[in-house]
């Protein structure tokens, strides 16, 4: 395994330490440290004035949905003159500090070869991005986020995932650099489709790994539903809001009939981000769950006939009448 070089304080570190503090109000210690020991790890390997920005997003900031399966996603948007291989060679110490920190367990052989396949083609449970100003600029997904190019091109909803990056996240260091790609980004019902495909292939891959424990496939089995409620939210609102929040409003496009159902199964959901195992009901329930939250938000957005902007986030009201709950198939 890779070891740590020693991040003893020096009067340089300590600096970039108390710059980086400030914006980490509100953030659990287990991620404040995390982010302290990283950015004092690229001060010592390539200096931290070779990085433009580094953007903190997802569930571990502050007031957010942070759970025990959560990861720490950080984005780092290294200078364009910074080469491959120091990127690469980083990347190594990263994921040591991962393991450090409890955001990853080390696994056998078999166990990376099995799950290394949907993480590096989803970027699922990755706490880190690396990437270069110039593929931010033009936002080329599979090189902001490093994951599998034909499978992003093919199943990843890139641009609702990019607009919940924008939307939800904190400049921990460095520019902000939000404002340039928010204009290249469009939703449309094919990230829909994309989204929905991506999350069942999860949830599929899940349910055939269940059979090994030490896999612990219900924490794939969570993120296939968390990010099908946090794409379908964003297709439908322009917003991202958290867990709980998007939760009470996919119960509402239920039927009356059908709400219990989907209480109780939301109940077991975030019960279990914060006491994880393998719950054979609810893991057969998660692919017609994944299926019936994408097209109910599929038919909402098509009920309100919502035409989505290029450059609007700002969260909308929207004015529906009564009689049109429940949304139907």
């Amino acid at each position: 395994m890779i070891k740590v070089r020693d991040t003893g304080s020096s009067e340089a570190d300590e600096k970039i330490k108390h710059k980086i503090s400030n914006n980490l109000r509100g953030i659990n210690e287990k991620s404040r440290n995390y982010i302290r020991d990283i950015v004092v790890l690229i001060n010592r390997e390539i200096g931290i004035n070779k990085i433009i920005s580094i953007i903190l997003f997802g569930s571990q900031q502050a007031d957010n949905d942070n759970s025990i399966v959560s990861d720490c996603d950080l984005l780092f948007i290294f200078k364009d003159r910074v080469s491959d291989h120091h990127i690469k060679e980083i990347e190594r110490y990263f994921m040591a500090l991962e393991i450090k920190h409890n955001f990853k367990e080390p696994s056998s052989k078999l166990t990376s070869n099995v799950l290394g396949v949907i993480q590096q083609s989803t970027g699922m449970f990755v706490s880190h991005f690396l990437t270069k100003q110039k593929y931010w600029e033009q936002a080329v997904f599979y090189k902001i986020f490093r994951v599998n190019k034909v499978f992003s091109a093919m199943f990843a909803p890139r641009n609702i995932v990019l607009s919940n990056v924008i939307q939800n996240s904190t400049i921990l260091y460095g520019d902000d650099l939000r404002n340039i790609i928010r204009p290249k980004i469009k939703i449309s019902v094919r990230e829909m489709f994309r989204s929905t495909v991506m999350n069942l292939m999860i949830s599929f891959f899940a349910l055939l790994i269940a059979p090994r424990k030490e896999l612990n496939s219900i924490k794939y089995q969570l993120e296939a539903i968390k990010w099908s409620l946090k794409a379908s939210n964003y297709y439908c609102f322009e917003d991202s809001k958290v867990l709980n929040t998007i939760v009470e409003r996919f119960i509402l496009f239920e039927k009356p009939k059908a709400q219990p159902k989907a209480k109780r199964f939301y109940f077991s959901f975030f019960e279990l981000r914060n006491q994880p195992f393998n719950n054979l009901k609810f893991i057969l329930q998660c692919p017609f769950r994944i299926l019936k939250i994408h097209v109910k938000a599929i038919l909402f957005r098509k009920l309100t006939k919502k035409k989505v902007s290029i450059t609007k986030f700002e969260v909308n009201e929207y004015d529906i009448l009564q009689r049109d709950f429940p949304l139907r198939y």
